[in-house]
């Protein structure tokens, strides 16, 4: 079985709480963080995406929580695609800390494809569906530093 696309980034202090663990509100940075290398690695950048009138929304973020990052982690964050339908797109995400392979939070993502002007919903355009539905195997982005 193939890599999923990876997304690989340091978690930096500030983005630590009192407790010193990743605060939870920044697992939502991380998961909007991976999708924009996602559709990168895809060809279909926010910038290519908007110049064609279209952008996405979230419509709903799921995050599961099983053990915390901590300052200096070096993390995964593994996308793929779990569904692509009319409007809208599903992705998951599952974050891994790269010294040990433990999964640390898994997201699910629904996208709605949006018109820029009117701003309203509108279908997937065929080119990013077979995009979204091939993903990006093998594809690691590392801004870790390491």
């Amino acid at each position: 079985m193939r890599e999923p696309f990876r997304f690989r980034f340091r978690v930096r202090y500030n983005e630590c709480d009192a407790q010193q663990v990743v605060f939870n509100a920044r697992y939502a940075d991380y998961v909007d963080l991976a999708m924009t290398e996602f559709m990168r690695a895809l060809g279909r950048d926010y910038k290519a995406l908007l110049a064609r009138g279209l952008d996405n929304q979230v419509v709903k973020l799921t995050l599961e929580w099983r053990a915390s990052a901590v300052f200096d982690d070096v993390l995964d964050a593994r996308v793929r695609t779990l569904k692509v339908g009319n409007t809208s797109f599903v992705l998951e995400l599952d974050l891994v800390r790269v010294a040990d392979g433990a999964s640390l939070c898994r997201a699910e993502v629904v996208y709605v494809m949006m018109r820029t002007e009117p701003f309203e919903k509108t279908p997937v355009p065929e080119d990013l569906r077979a995009a979204l539905e091939e993903g990006a195997p093998e594809v690691l982005i590392d801004q870790s530093g390491g």
